[in-house]
């Protein structure tokens, strides 16, 4: 499906032609796994931009090697930035070397292979979720299963300002997602055509989490 194809309220597909150029080579099933890192490290740093393009800022008096003056910088308590184990992992360190002073956050999940269901074994987060600005990443928005497993969790602990990054959507997943968590803005560099029959996306790349840790 064509990136620019796709609409519905609430999702942003970012169509640049660096992502999207590094993601046809991610997608490439000879790309070796050192390679596959790297470049899901480079286009964290390109979705991040956008992703945190409307981040409140205030004005602070700073002196350059010039003069005294007025300049902005980031407001309210340091962003959050979660990630969904193992896969999201690959998102959320480029996200944060861009963001150095973020908060991270982790929860824990794996599908069940037959029922497609998200099981949560692990949960950490900062304090404060409901004044933080909560991004939630995982690679692929498959079922959605997964991603709103997570945000129902993250939600339960007070985070009210969530949006969700990810590499490849599903429509399937996509529909999903918006249905159990519409104020949850989705962020992602492409929407493929389908999901097969064992649950993965199409064309997809594979398993991210795989492929980004070499493990079969």
């Amino acid at each position: 499906m064509s990136v620019d194809a796709y609409k519905i309220d609430g999702v942003k597909v970012i169509n640049h032609p660096l992502i999207q150029h590094k993601l046809t080579i991610m997608r490439k099933k000879d790309t070796p796994s050192v390679v596959f890192r790297a470049l899901i490290k480079e286009i964290s740093l390109l979705l991040g931009y956008e992703v945190t393009r409307h981040l409140p800022t205030e004005l602070i008096d700073i002196e350059t090697p010039v003069t005294r003056t007025s300049a902005p910088k980031l407001s309210g308590r340091k962003l959050c930035i979660f990630s969904i184990l193992r896969a999201g992992e690959g998102l959320a360190q480029g996200l944060h070397d861009l963001i150095p002073s973020a908060r991270v956050g982790h929860i824990g999940l794996y599908r069940d292979h037959d029922s497609l269901e998200a099981i949560e074994y692990y949960f950490k987060a900062p304090n404060h979720l409901s004044e933080r600005f909560c991004l939630v990443v995982d690679p692929m928005l498959a079922t959605g299963n997964s991603a709103i497993a997570a945000l129902t969790q993250i939600k339960s602990r007070g985070a009210k300002n969530i949006v969700f990054l990810c590499l490849l959507a599903a429509p399937e997943g996509l529909s999903n997602l918006r249905n159990a968590h519409p104020d949850v803005e989705i962020y992602t560099a492409s929407v493929d055509e389908k999901l097969n029959e064992h649950g993965y996306i199409v064309p997809g790349l594979g398993d991210a989490g795989d492929r980004i840790f070499g493990t079969k």
